[in-house]
C-alpha cells in the first residue's frame, strides 16, 4: 500500500503555489495595460461621435441655410 501512495502522480503545495504567484505577476501586469486600452477606446469612440455630430450639423446648415437650435 505504501508503494501505491509514492506512486500517485500530482502536484505539490509548493509547485501549486508558484502557479498562483506567476498568475499574480502576469494579472498585475495586464490589469494597467487593460485599463489603458478601455480608456484609448473610450477616447475614439467619442471622438468618432463628435466627427458625427459635426458632419450632421455641417448638412443641416446646406439644406436649411441655419444651425438648430
Amino acid at each position: 500500500m505504501l508503494q501505491k501512495l509514492r506512486n500517485k502522480k500530482g502536484f505539490t503545495l509548493i509547485e501549486l503555489l508558484i502557479v498562483v504567484a506567476i498568475i499574480g505577476i502576469l494579472a498585475a501586469i495586464a490589469i494597467p495595460q487593460f485599463a489603458a486600452y478601455r480608456q484609448k477606446a473610450f477616447n475614439s469612440a467619442a471622438e468618432s461621435d463628435l466627427k458625427n455630430t459635426k458632419t450632421n450639423l455641417e448638412s443641416y446648415y446646406s439644406e436649411h441655410q441655419f444651425y438648430p437650435n
